[in-house]
């Protein structure tokens, strides 16, 4: 199955995936203990992975008790999935430069978008990789993983959609399920290259997913 987590052509607010943790802290230091817990938690998740991943290593390294833990989380499959959350938040807005629609092209939106993308899934290359391992083993983060894939895919597809309609992509294809086969291809290349260490060159990576994207929805310049 190929990871769908991938970038966006078209820059637009969305909406991710609730985590299933307890209800966020309204004060600001109960946001602060609980933001502690996940940064916390993705330091260990990362070092020791999900399986051999203890709680009282994760309050060590937040510098809390195990009772402090148990205010924000229920166990560690809740923390594990507010690490996620967070880092779905890091994939979904990535910091992509604010292009001026005046001046820039559909393609180098779509290789800002990638260039974007690919800085982040570096970022979380090594979540990305227990989320795999973790989600052939407990349902619920398959279908957490799923959920994830979905909210792309159907971003990405208002965005195939929009370019159609004004006539700058192939009419002919399902936007949904152009969407989800472009984001498994890009998400497949991301992974290999930072999660399983392909080493590939990241101007390459960028240029080869921007030519396939393009290539594949047949984009024009102009409408015809």
């Amino acid at each position: 199955m190929g990871d769908t987590d991938t970038p966006l052509i078209e820059l637009e607010e969305g909406l991710s995936p609730e985590s299933p943790s307890k209800d966020k802290p309204l004060t600001a230091r109960g946001a602060r203990t609980r933001a502690a817990l996940v940064a916390a938690a993705r330091v260990i998740f990362e070092r020791d992975g999900y399986l051999d991943c203890r709680l009282t290593d994760i309050t060590a390294q937040a510098r809390c008790s195990t009772g402090t833990f148990y205010t924000y989380f229920s166990s560690k499959e809740e923390v594990f999935a507010a690490v996620l959350e967070a880092s779905q938040n890091d994939m979904l807005h990535p910091g992509m430069p604010r292009l001026d629609p005046g001046q820039s092209s559909h393609v180098e939106v779509i290789e800002a978008s990638h260039r974007a993308y690919f800085e982040a899934y570096r970022r979380n290359a090594k979540l990305m990789m227990l989320l795999e391992q973790v989600a052939m083993i407990d349902p619920k983060f398959r279908e957490m993983r799923r959920q994830r894939g979905k909210v792309f895919g159907e971003r990405n597809a208002r965005a195939i959609a929009d370019l159609q309609q004004r006539g700058l992509a192939d009419p002919n294809l399902d936007p949904y399920m152009a969407s989800m086969a472009l984001n498994g291809m890009v998400g497949r290349l991301a992974y290999h290259n930072f999660a399983l260490g392909d080493d590939m060159e990241f101007e390459a990576l960028v240029d080869t997913a921007t030519k396939l994207w393009v290539n594949a929805l047949k984009i024009v310049a102009t409408p015809s």
